[in-house]
C-alpha cells in the first residue's frame, strides 16, 4: 500500500469540484482532483437520455466558465451539460485524475487529513474539499423492501428512457421535477402511467412571457440560508414542479392529469400484491399551490421595491381528488420507478462524529467544517443558501473556500 502527501485535494469532479479547482488554481494552490468515475462530468452524465436543465442557460455561472452560447434563455440537455463541464476542465488544466475512488476519510492526531482510496492507496493531505455533489444516494422509502420479487424497480438515476423498461403499465413514485418529467416522458410515449404523488412546489415555466427564474432571480429566494427555513429537514423539499424540455413548458400534476396520467396519493405500505396509496392526494395539491401562492407574493414584493407593476399570476384551477386510487395492482405493472429524492451519505465514509447535523449535513461556516478546519465542502444544498448547490451559485461558495484554503496556505 502507498502513501502519497499532496497538500490540497478536492473529491469529486462534478460542477463543484471543479468550480474550486478553477479559484485553488487562480490563487496558485497546488491541489489535485480525484474523479471515481471514468471521465468528468459527476451525475449529469448518468441522468436520463432526455433530461434538460429546469434552469435558463443563463444561469450556468461557474466561475471563468459561463454559459457563452447562442441560446441563453434555453435549456440544455444532458450531454451538452456534460460537454460544457469537460470543456471548462480543459480551459484551465483543472488536475484531475479520474477513476479514483475515496472510501474513507479520517483525521489524524497531527491534525492532516488520511483518504484511503479503494485503490488500495492512501493519500495524507492538510486540506479537503469534499465536493461530491448534491445528490448521492438515492432515497428508498422501506416499503420497497416489501415488493413482490417480480416486480421491475429502478430509482430515478438508473431510469434512460420508456423504450428500455418492460412493456406495460408503470408507476411513478415522487411528483417533485424529476418524477413530474419522468411521468411525462413515459405518458407522451403511450404508457399508462399512475404518478404517486407528494408534496411539491410548482410555478409556471413563463410569467408575462418571461422565464420564472428570471422572475426569481430577482427576488432574495435564492438567497435564502438554512436559518430562514422552517427547519432542517426542509432542505430536503422537493424542487418546483417546471420542465426545461422541448423548449421549456409547465409542469405539474394538472398539467399530467390533462395528459392522462392517473394521480394518487403517497405510497404508505405494500399489502396483497398491491402497492396501497394514502388519501393525501388533494392535500398535497393544496400545499403546492400555497407554495405558488408565497412565489407569487415574493414577485409582486420584489416587483413594489422596483417600482414595476408586477406580473399577472392567476390562481390555479380547481383541483378535484375524487376518484383517486387508493392502491395500485403491482401484477399489472411493468416497473416501478422511485423519484424519492436523495439523502447525503458523508457519514458512510467520514469520520468525523460531530460534524454532521441529524439529517447526515456537514456542520460549516462559510464551507469549513466547524469539526475539522482542514476539512471544507462545496456544492451542498443550502451549504450557504439556495443557490449553493447550483451551476449559478457553487462557483460563489467555491471562492470562499479557496480564499480560505489559500490564506493557511
Amino acid at each position: 500500500m502507498t502513501t502519497d502527501d499532496i497538500d490540497v485535494v478536492v473529491i469529486g469532479a462534478g460542477q463543484a469540484g471543479l468550480a474550486i479547482s478553477h479559484e485553488l488554481s487562480d490563487s496558485h494552490v497546488e491541489h489535485v482532483v480525484l474523479e471515481r468515475q471514468g471521465s468528468i462530468g459527476g451525475l449529469w452524465s448518468r441522468l436520463w437520455d432526455s433530461f434538460c436543465l429546469v434552469t435558463p442557460n443563463h444561469t450556468v455561472r461557474l466561475p471563468g466558465g459561463g454559459y457563452a452560447g447562442p441560446d441563453p434563455h434555453g435549456y440544455l440537455p444532458r450531454d451538452d451539460v456534460v460537454g460544457h463541464l469537460r470543456r471548462y476542465a480543459g480551459s484551465f488544466a483543472a488536475p484531475v485524475r479520474t477513476g479514483v475512488d475515496v472510501a474513507a476519510l479520517s483525521p489524524d492526531a497531527d491534525g492532516a487529513l488520511t483518504l484511503r482510496t479503494r485503490e488500495d492507496g492512501r493519500i495524507r493531505a492538510r486540506h479537503v474539499v469534499v465536493a461530491t455533489g448534491a445528490y448521492q444516494a438515492p432515497a428508498r422509502p422501506p416499503w420497497v423492501a416489501a415488493l413482490p420479487p417480480g416486480v421491475t424497480v429502478l430509482d430515478a438515476v438508473s431510469y434512460r428512457r420508456p423504450d428500455a423498461l418492460p412493456d406495460g403499465p408503470v408507476l411513478v413514485v415522487g411528483s417533485g421535477q424529476t418524477g413530474c418529467q419522468i411521468a411525462e416522458e413515459l405518458a407522451r410515449s403511450g404508457r399508462r402511467v399512475t404518478l404517486a404523488c407528494g408534496r411539491a412546489p410548482w410555478i409556471p415555466r413563463r410569467i408575462s412571457g418571461r422565464d420564472c427564474f428570471d422572475w426569481l432571480l430577482e427576488t432574495p429566494f435564492f438567497d435564502q440560508t438554512l436559518a430562514d427555513l422552517p427547519g432542517p429537514a426542509a432542505r430536503l423539499l422537493a424542487n418546483p414542479q417546471v420542465s426545461g424540455a422541448a423548449g421549456g413548458h409547465d409542469l405539474n400534476v394538472r398539467t399530467l392529469a390533462a395528459l392522462g396520467v392517473r394521480l394518487g396519493g403517497r405510497v404508505q405500505g405494500v399489502a396483497d400484491g398491491r402497492a396501497l396509496l394514502a388519501g393525501d392526494l388533494g392535500g398535497s395539491v393544496a400545499w403546492g399551490d400555497a407554495r405558488y401562492a408565497d412565489l407569487r407574493r415574493l414577485i409582486a414584493a420584489a416587483c413594489t421595491r422596483r417600482g414595476i407593476p408586477a406580473p399577472q399570476m392567476p390562481d390555479p384551477a380547481p383541483f378535484d381528488a375524487t376518484g383517486a386510487p387508493a392502491s395500485v395492482d403491482l401484477a399489472s405493472l411493468a416497473a416501478v420507478v422511485l423519484t424519492t429524492g436523495f439523502r447525503p451519505t458523508y457519514r458512510s465514509w467520514i469520520d468525523l462524529p460531530e460534524g454532521f447535523d441529524a439529517t447526515g449535513f456537514p456542520v460549516t461556516h462559510d464551507g469549513t467544517s466547524a469539526s475539522h478546519p482542514g476539512l471544507h465542502f462545496v456544492g451542498v444544498h443550502f451549504l450557504r443558501t439556495r443557490r449553493s448547490g447550483l451551476l449559478m451559485g457553487v462557483g460563489q461558495d467555491a471562492a470562499i473556500v479557496a480564499r480560505t484554503i489559500a490564506a493557511a496556505a
